[in-house]
């Protein structure tokens, strides 16, 4: 299973992902769980010979020739016996020896909470669910009241320790995530951000928070007694919510989260100053999940449908919409529109895809089931109406901040397609990994667009170890390369373009095994990287070369996010002239999402689907046409 989002740094040139800044620790959770985590092997350091020599494989199809040479020099020398790089080596194979993970600590830091461009777009991935049949506020709150016991089944099943293990090849997976995924959030700083986990404090929350019209409400979701509240008994509290909340004039607090984080750490400790807005922020952080009942977005045709929803669950669509009815640093924020629009938008510290798909497996499940609507007896309390004090200074910060938004609304550009000619049944049928094949023709896509080949992120999960995280699962290869430029070569014959394809598609598969067994190039590079500045030695020249630079520039940012649920992720591109394509390939069908920013020139969302599409159509024609026993 692949987890979710690559990032690249601006000021540092990594890659940004996520992890917690202090994984919140285990000890206060007991029995199978740590059991299991025990067993868990630790991540491996790869021989430094062996990143080296792929280092320069994955240089060959993106960097020119005279480039790639003096890149061979400056490897050369960087691994020379008794050197730079064999001390920085040795010193990370002790850091391994000493940590539960030599990279969780740091992969926190410096790829992700001191990542300070705003996590809206630039980090925090949205879902599109199946959209629903209401179209009113009734609809909408008993969709809404399911979706909340759906999710509290869920969270019975982390506490009890009953969420069923992973597997990837027979062999068990980290489900450390599991456990960070509710009653979370990232709290802002002025040059570093934090994550909070309340799940395993003294008092455990019970209460989430509930958004409508911008006003923020808690809502406790148990009875005294301890057991969740029924569906009717929660339609009832957001009844209360919805009527308690119809003025829409109020000040879309939720916006300043929006911000870039040095902006909002500033905005936050000035919103924070007055003791009402503190206990206010507090309540929204140790909430277990947030729902935001969304006003309806402008209406679209239902070709278009999907694109539009996929904004709604990124950004909001803008101040004038739904944006400020969210608080973006929550870990987990269902939307559900009167419309019809749902799905959820997750902070990305937390966790990477599979915990947050397999979140929403149980709940899509969990809210087509029939439930007994039983009246109880005892009359609920009135959800509490979290205040603000909307200081001139806090009124400015929100005015700067709805501009920002409105900035990035406009600038991001989204295609969501369901490619519906065929699902993994086509590469399934050719002996080929349906991931590696959409691979290919994103590749080929890539190539015919701007007749070059790009550094491709693909995410890997390190799930096999302990608090593993993500790698990167590098798709330009000298064999995809070369399979890509023989396409449409009209003197290639189709045996041979068949077999190129195939040598790709292995060469793909081949890098995605190594990479979840904790041997690719990336993180390792990472590691050494950070080792130099912990040494306080000089800055080795291979991580301030032009092709180090080049690898990291993932003009195409990937990720393969798979679930049994007919929905798509969707995340904005890591790099002003770059695509970001999510995809979770079904039976007999794709679901698509791809993103693109509009101040590129260069870059158009929907010219990439239609590329994709053509690509993966001329691929499966290619198979057909070529006759297996003649190849």
């Amino acid at each position: 299973m692949l987890s979710i989002l690559a990032r690249t740094m601006a000021k540092t040139g990594m890659e940004k992902s996520c992890c917690l800044v202090k994984p919140v620790s285990v000890t206060r959770i007991t029995g199978r769980y740590l059991a299991h985590q025990e067993g868990l092997p630790h991540l491996p350091v790869p021989p430094l010979q062996q990143t080296c020599q792929r280092f320069i494989m994955a240089m060959e199809p993106i960097v020119d020739k005279e480039e790639l040479s003096h890149t061979k020099e400056l490897i050369a020398e960087f691994q020379k016996p008794g050197g730079v790089g064999e001390r920085l080596q040795r010193s990370l194979e002790r850091r391994a020896q000493k940590t539960e993970n030599w990279l969780s600590d740091w992969w926190l830091k410096t790829a992700y909470l001191d990542y300070r461009m705003p996590v809206v777009i630039h980090s925090s991935p949205g879902v599109v669910l199946p959209r629903m049949e209401f179209n009113d506020r009734q609809g909408q709150m008993r969709f809404a009241a399911k979706l909340i016991a759906g999710v509290l089944d869920f969270k019975a099943m982390i506490d009890n320790e009953t969420v069923p293990v992973e597997y990837l090849g027979g062999k068990p997976l980290c489900m450390h995530q599991y456990y960070q995924i509710l009653s979370s959030c990232r709290i802002p700083g002025l040059k570093q951000d934090t994550v909070v986990n309340h799940a395993q404090s003294s008092r455990p929350p019970t209460h989430i928070t509930v958004v409508h019209n911008f006003q923020f409400f808690v809502l406790d979701v148990y009875n005294s007694d301890g057991t969740p509240l029924t569906v009717d008994q929660l339609y009832g509290q957001l009844e209360k919510i919805w009527n308690s909340s119809l003025q829409t004039n109020k000040e879309p607090i939720g916006i300043l989260t929006s911000q870039h984080r040095n902006t909002w750490g500033k905005a936050y400790n000035n919103l924070i100053k007055e003791k009402t807005n503190k206990d206010s922020v507090r309540a929204i952080q140790k909430s277990i999940f947030t729902v935001c009942l969304d006003a309806p977005m402008p209406r679209v045709s239902d070709e278009m449908y999907h694109s539009r929803a996929a904004v709604q669950m990124i950004h909001g669509g803008g101040s004038r919409w739904n944006s400020g009815n969210r608080w973006f640093d929550k870990t987990l924020q269902f939307v559900i529109g009167e419309d019809g629009s749902c799905g959820l938008i997750y902070e990305h510290a937390p966790a990477e895809g599979p915990p947050i798909v397999s979140l929403i497996d149980h709940v899509v499940e969990y809210t087509k089931t029939f439930e007994m609507i039983r009246t109880p007896m005892v009359p609920l309390p009135m959800p509490k109406k979290l205040r603000f004090n909307i200081t001139p200074e806090v009124k400015k910060d929100i005015e700067k901040a709805k501009q920002n938004m409105n900035i990035m609304v406009h600038d991001l550009d989204v295609k969501v397609i369901v490619f519906s000619h065929f699902g993994k049944n086509v590469p399934k049928a050719h002996s080929m990994s349906p991931d590696a094949f959409i691979q290919m023709a994103l590749q080929l896509s890539y190539y015919r667009m701007y007749k070059r080949c790009c550094a491709t992120y693909e995410s890997a999960s390190l799930r096999m170890f302990k608090l593993g995280r993500t790698d990167t699962i590098r798709s330009a290869s000298i064999d995809s390369a070369n399979f890509v430029k023989a396409f449409d070569e009209p003197a290639r014959q189709n045996t041979e373009k068949v077999a190129l394809m195939e040598k790709a598609v292995k060469a793909h598969r081949a890098y995605t095994n190594m990479a979840i067994q904790g041997q690719a190039i990336d993180r390792h590079l990472l590691g050494l990287k950070l080792q130099a500045i912990e040494d306080l030695a000089s800055m080795p020249e291979i991580f301030m070369d032009t092709s180090y630079a080049v690898a990291l520039h993932y003009n195409l940012s990937t990720s393969q996010v798979p679930a049994k649920t007919d929905c798509v992720m969707c995340f904005g591109p890591v790099v002003p002239d770059g695509y970001g394509v999510c995809y979770n390939p079904m039976a007999n069908h794709i679901n698509f999402s791809v993103s693109a920013f509009n101040s590129c020139n260069e870059t158009n969302a929907a010219r990439m689907a239609k590329a994709l599409e053509d690509a993966l159509l001329d691929m499966q024609s290619l198979l057909e046409q070529t006759p297996k026993a003649k190849l």
